[in-house]
């Protein structure tokens, strides 16, 4: 078996024309291989991975593309720059074929390609061209070409933004060489640097075991051994000898030295990759707590400096925690609202206190918060991580954006408007997005859907920008509006009074015109509970559906084990049928 290329690790990465970058994904690498027999997936220590990943394994070629051997990383994927490597290491466990199939249709995997080897020995630079052409060709969503990146500098924003593993630096001559590892392909590893207190020490196996604090209590950390120099070793060594307890083999500790540690990750009790990085003398053990330790994991820009973090936003919703959930999810928040001119309601002091709408770009922002500026007036541009943060620091709990870019005076997104009474109706907004589903279907039209935040939803239809004007798509949402209504009128109104609706639901067409906004997706917002105007998938707009479910404290899980439900929102853009919808014109 031919063993792939492999990385150095280098603590800095090269950088200027000779070379290219791309991001470094957490994934399984693996050789693809397409014969006119089979597609297999052979993992980097020769493992047969073919079976676990039928959405792959299974595909077909037509004869003039065969054989073909890519070198690639096997993810799946949370944004375009990051991998999610504890779903693919349950994948990587499964054994039975119908839980396989079963979550390939769930959270499919996709093979992120960066090398063709039918010829090794061309550069680089040319087997990238062929590369580009080949999955050009096969046209399949699961096997991607990797993007790469000729500025350095603006893959390290990408990777920060998206907490990628690292990066990869490749010379555009070098040569295939299966099993090598030289000066040829550079890693760079985003490490993340997490506190936490010694407990125990193992001279069996030379592991050292962390704790944090939760709740008062211990929580276990994870265990390291690498990274410590000789005299670093010998110094602990002593340590535990001198202060600690030996029981059944291991030296314990009270909990006293506070060490940073590199790693990818700390989850359920263990480290990815963990590296000692130093001691750290100025911290006690009571700081290293589970509120610093996800504070540590979310990766924030070293020029970040929060204020007032232990103020409360929400009952029992602190603003630290209010600033992770905005760090975590940027990546999936930034493209909605990076290209719109913003409209914020902000609450400085919690949404029990005074609060206020802002548009206009204040004078007190920062360099790096961009400025948009038309018929003299200047508007707020969100577009970078760094500024995101900021405006969540100043108490931004609501970020609203209109329905067309900034400088554009065509959308480039329908979204009806789904109002119903009451929470307590909320089952009106399941059966009107239901039926707007069925209608959307019978078109072929690709739709969206979210909850509010509040008490309804929002259906979001994606369009490229020029392919209707507003008074178009005023109409399609109008005609929507009146299909449902005639439908269910007893259900449904587009009564603008409140006092006439009665308890049927509002369907809000008026809302998409030009200079109205629509609250963005991901946003949270500023009710008791701390809700977040929430992308669900289609099959689980039922009745067990509730806003109530999708909180500042619960979303950033569903996104670990669900996936986005809008993940797809920028390929449905280019693949509406703008024709058929133009048939609700009439």
């Amino acid at each position: 078996m031919k063993r792939p290329m492999l990385l150095t690790s280098v603590d800095d990465l090269p950088d200027g024309k000779d070379w290219i970058y791309e991001v470094k994904y957490d994934g399984f690498r693996v050789i693809l291989e397409a014969t006119k027999e089979s597609v297999t997936l052979t993992s980097r220590n020769g493992k047969d991975l073919s079976d676990r990943f039928p959405e792959i394994s299974t595909l077909t070629f037509p004869d003039s593309f065969i054989p073909f051997t890519l070198d690639g990383e096997l993810v799946i994927l949370d944004t375009p720059y990051q991998a999610n490597f504890q779903q693919l290491q349950k994948r990587g466990r499964m054994r039975k074929a119908e839980r396989i199939k079963s979550a390939a249709a769930d959270r499919p995997a996709t093979f992120i390609a960066f090398d063709l080897l039918n010829n090794p020995d061309l550069p680089l630079s040319k087997r990238k061209k062929h590369l580009r052409k080949l999955i050009q060709d096969l046209n399949q969503p699961v096997i991607q070409e990797i993007e790469t990146f000729e500025d350095l500098s603006k893959l390290m924003e990408a990777a920060l933004l998206h907490r990628s593993e690292g990066i990869v630096a490749k010379r555009k001559k070098s040569l295939y060489r299966f099993g090598d590892r030289g000066q040829q392909w550079l890693k760079w590893k985003q490490w993340k640097d997490i506190s936490g207190y010694l407990l125990r020490f193992n001279p069996d196996n030379g592991y050292y075991d962390m704790g944090v604090q939760k709740e008062g209590e211990d929580r276990p950390l994870g265990r390291f051994k690498h990274g410590l120099t000789d005299e670093e070793t010998e110094t602990l060594h002593s340590f535990f000898k001198e202060h600690g307890e030996k029981k059944k083999g291991k030296w314990e500790l009270t909990p006293s030295v506070c060490v940073d540690i590199h790693c990818l990750d700390a989850e359920g009790g263990e480290f990815r990759e963990p590296i000692f990085h130093q001691f750290r003398f100025d911290l006690s053990p009571q700081e290293c707590t589970d509120e610093k330790l996800s504070w540590d994991l979310s990766l924030f820009p070293p020029e970040f400096e929060p204020s007032h973090v232990d103020k409360n936003l929400w009952p029992g919703v602190s603003k630290q925690d209010y600033l992770i959930y905005i760090r975590r999810i940027a990546p999936y928040l930034l493209p909605y609202i990076r290209e719109k001119k913003l409209t914020m309601i902000r609450y400085p002091d919690g949404v029990h206190k005074e609060s206020f709408f802002q548009k206009h770009y204040p004078d007190y922002a920062p360099e790096h918060l961009n400025m948009w500026t038309e018929d003299g007036e200047q508007y707020i541009l969100c577009d970078k991580l760094h500024s995101l943060l900021w405006l969540a620091n100043q108490g931004a709990l609501e970020f609203h954006i209109p329905f067309e870019k900034a400088g554009a005076a065509e959308p480039d997104e329908i979204v009806l408007d789904l109002d119903p009474p009451g929470r307590e109706h909320f089952r009106l907004a399941v059966t009107a997005a239901q039926m707007s589903k069925h209608l959307l279907d019978e078109l072929g039209v690709i739709s969206f859907v979210k909850t509010s935040g509040n008490k309804g939803m929002q259906i979001h239809i994606p369009i490229k920008e020029g392919s209707l004007d507003y008074n178009e798509t005023r109409k399609v949402t109008e005609t929507l509006a009146g299909l449902l209504v005639k439908e269910e009128p007893d259900l449904f109104t587009i009564e603008r009074l409140k006092k006439k609706r009665g308890n049927r639901l509002y369907i809000d067409y008026v809302q998409h015109a030009e200079g109205k906004t629509i609250i963005a997706p991901y946003s949270a917002r500023a009710t008791e509970t701390a809700n977040i105007a929430a992308p669900v998938f289609w099959d689980e707009v039922n009745d067990d559906l509730s806003p109530e479910t999708f909180t500042i404290k619960t979303v950033l899980s569903r996104l670990t084990h669900k996936g986005d439900p809008f993940r797809n929102y920028e390929q449905a853009r280019h693949l509406q049928p703008i024709q058929k919808l133009k048939q609700l014109l009439h």
